[in-house]
């Protein structure tokens, strides 16, 4: 979740106690129902999301913000109620989702659990200690995905049953991009990446699809649509499940990787005149 919108759904919530009992809600709810907690974490809320807008996003730039989340958590002075672990919890992720600094949310996510057992913060402690420990291993994939490295190839078939493999292609520049139908940013990229394809598939570029689709049907009737889209596909119906999805740390998509004719990786996540211009850069040393 992307921590915008994680902040401004947690301001949300705060505000639908009182909105709840208006039989005509509008823009200009109060904190009239709200505990004092309620107001000043409502309050804290809004100066975090003023300071994310403004482009903030070290531990530095909320010093003030984090002593007033530490101020509200004592004083609540020992309470375990949902509220209480609430507030642990948004400090929790301003670590995580702002800071970017998963060492210490996953130990403030700890102590919500340790702290806040019966909450439905604690509760939901481990689910989100078990995402952290997967993504952490997905980044350590993606690093070692590296320019001037080997990719590390893999042996299956497209959507024909036919073979797809990277090393089938040796002696070409090879895209295999990670894509989905669903993906808003993925089908903007699309014509560019069509486009890159049909001007350089002629001296030697190749793209490998990789599909975090679920449904077969709606793949091949989008693919039909895509005037220029023939590249193989790999598809196994899994969505973000999907098997070199998890082999290759893929967490976010559109995602790419570019390999030289030598089987090295050229570039990673190229889009727009970056993939254009790296694939004719790659091809002229062919």
């Amino acid at each position: 979740m992307k921590f915008k919108t994680l902040f401004c759904l947690v301001a949300a919530a705060l505000l639908s106690a009182q909105t709840s009992t208006n039989a005509q809600p509008t823009d200009t709810t109060t904190t009239d129902t709200m505990s004092p907690t309620e107001i000043q974490l409502h309050e804290l809320v809004k100066k975090v999301q003023a300071k994310i807008q403004a482009g903030k996003d070290t531990e530095a730039d909320f010093a003030d913000e984090l002593k007033t989340f530490d101020s509200l958590i004592a004083g609540e002075k020992g309470a375990k109620t949902d509220e209480a672990a609430l507030i642990a919890f948004m400090k929790a992720q301003l670590y995580l989702e702002v800071f970017k600094n998963n060492d210490k949310g996953a130990a403030l996510i700890k102590q919500i659990k340790a702290d806040y057992p019966d909450t439905k913060y604690g509760k939901n402690a481990d689910k989100i200690l078990a995402s952290l420990e997967k993504q952490a291993a997905a980044k350590k994939i993606q690093d070692s995905l590296a320019t001037g490295t080997a990719f590390p190839d893999f042996a299956e078939k497209d959507l024909a049953g036919r073979p797809l493999s990277v090393a089938a292609l040796k002696g070409k520049v090879v895209l295999v991009d990670f894509w989905a139908t669903w993906c808003g940013p993925c089908r903007v990229e699309l014509p560019n990446v069509i486009a890159t394809y049909k001007k350089h598939q002629s001296e030697g570029f190749e793209i490998i699809g990789v599909s975090l689709d679920s449904d077969r049907d709606k793949l091949d009737a989008f693919l039909k649509q895509q005037d220029g889209m023939t590249w193989p596909q790999y598809f196994d119906g899994l969505g973000w499940g999907n098997k070199l999805a998890g082999k290759y740390g893929v967490e976010a998509i559109p995602f790419a990787v570019l390999i030289g004719p030598d089987g090295k990786i050229i570039g990673k996540e190229l889009r727009g005149e970056e993939l254009e211009n790296a694939v004719s850069a790659a091809l002229a040393k062919k």
